[in-house]
């Protein structure tokens, strides 16, 4: 599995491969020095074998991903005309190098004891199923099963299972939202009117969920084939009532690492009501600048912060208060501005649409071009919006059988026809959904990855 992750790498990203294999013996190292100094009970040492592979991680990932962002600043506040670097950003490093770094941190915690054989650890990092976007899979979670899993047929069909909706999810769903959302953005302002703004950003928010969720769900199924149990990345954000809530079910691996490794050392709420505040700012000004080198992603970060410390101090209590429908549009509509920061690089193109959305400098309320684009999209906005609740998935348990599994196929059996029935629609859905994935790639040049770039 090592040999064949870093294939798997080098295919994409042949020059950076030696970069990443740097990060693995760098943690592995001092993951050795830190346990072997905490036996001597030499916490001076310690700590510091602790610094260093935080600075060398750190120092790698800002290079690689901020330099040129560094320069750029400064040339447009001083006019100093620096060149930047022009690095390529390594595939995958935001991912692996957070990765690495928190198996240090827990051999420091004495969480995990630090893993001897390199063999062993190297293959934890650069797992292939996960390596290019995700989810953060800490060491504690898998480091049972890198030694002693078992593959069954069990895990290797559901994994299949997961694997195959992960894959519908982004390129039947997210990719098709993309070319609405594509569509509506490269609209002439003058031309976008309230109601068109909308439906592209509805647009971008379901192509984000869906190509993210998916590459999720693929990264889970492959793990699974193979005897690895991945955490759940995502909970059907869209469905939150808060944006406390959507934060819970959004991109878990990363909340759940910002607050293990930077909220909780810093206090978390443990010293008092100014310093919470202050963490939570601090958690937010990373979470947006670890999303990319660029001030929109710091704003999108920054304004999260500022609505979880809202909803802290005040709007918790109102929101328990109001109709549930109520709620989640509160949440949804905030989460679209948030979504229009994340979109656009430039602040200025970012707060005309965020104008165009609320009827600022707009062509009217809705126009033939609204009309038009609803009326070819109507049917796939609503499979978008079904797609994005438990919905689905409770009408699976009912009509579909999970392939593989011993439990449900003795149940079945018992059924008589009524389980052959349900395993055949199984099969034809996996496999209709299969298909089309497949021929929509091979039949269309459109493929973006959102994640690819963080």
């Amino acid at each position: 599995m090592f040999v064949a992750s870093l294939i798997f790498y080098a295919w994409g990203e042949p020059k950076y491969l030696f970069l990443m294999l740097f990060t693995i013996m760098t943690d592995y190292v001092f993951a050795l020095f830190i346990s072997k100094s905490q036996k001597k009970e030499n916490e001076g040492k310690t700590r510091a074998f602790l610094v260093a592979a935080v600075v060398i991680n750190l120092a790698l990932l800002g290079f690689f991903k901020y330099a040129d962002f560094t320069i750029n600043t400064v040339n447009s506040i001083t006019k100093a005309g620096l060149d930047p670097l022009k690095i390529a950003l390594p595939i995958g490093i935001s991912f692996y190098t957070f990765q690495s770094l928190s198996y240090v941190i827990d051999v420091y915690r004495g969480d995990v004891a630090a893993e001897i054989n390199p063999l062993v650890f190297g293959t934890y990092v650069t797992l292939f199923p996960q390596l290019i976007a995700g989810p953060i899979v800490r060491y504690r979670t898998v480091a049972e099963e890198m030694r002693s899993r078992k593959e069954n047929i069990d895990d290797f069909s559901s994994g299949i299972d997961r694997f195959i909706m992960g894959l519908g999810k982004k390129v039947l769903l997210a990719n098709n939202a993309g070319l609405l959302w594509d569509t509506v953005k490269a609209l002439p302002a003058g031309e976008t009117t309230v109601a068109t703004a909308w439906i592209g950003i509805i647009a971008y928010s379901f192509q984000i969920y869906f190509d993210f969720s998916g590459y999720s769900d693929m990264a889970i199924g492959m793990g699974r084939m193979f005897g690895f149990h991945f955490d759940e990345n995502f909970n059907y954000p869209y469905i939150a009532d808060s944006i406390t809530d959507f934060w819970r079910r959004w991109h878990i691996s990363l909340s759940t690492w910002f607050k293990e490794y930077v909220y909780i050392p810093l206090g978390g709420n443990r010293k008092g009501f100014p310093k919470q505040i202050r963490n939570i700012f601090i958690v937010w000004l990373l979470t947006g600048f670890w999303h990319g080198a660029a001030w929109n992603f710091v704003a999108w970060g920054l304004f999260y912060g500022v609505i979880l410390i809202i909803e802290k101090l005040f709007t918790l209590k109102w929101l328990g208060k109001m109709p549930a429908v109520l709620r989640h549009i509160y949440t949804l509509i905030i989460v679209m501005v948030g979504w229009v920061l994340f979109a656009f690089d430039d602040f200025s193109m970012a707060f005309k649409y965020l104008g165009h959305m609320f009827g600022v400098a707009v062509n009217g309320f809705a126009d033939e071009t609204t009309m038009y684009l609803f009326d070819e999209n109507i049917l796939l906005l609503l499979i978008l919006l079904i797609a994005s609740t438990p919905l689905p998935a409770l009408a699976a348990k009912k009509i579909f059988v999970r392939i593989g599994s011993k439990q449900e196929g003795a149940a079945d059996k018992n059924e008589g026809v009524s389980g052959i029935v349900r395993l055949t629609a199984t099969v034809c859905f996996l496999g209709t959904v299969f298909v089309l994935s497949f021929s929509y790639l091979v039949a269309s040049t459109y493929n973006p990855f959102l994640y690819f770039r963080f």
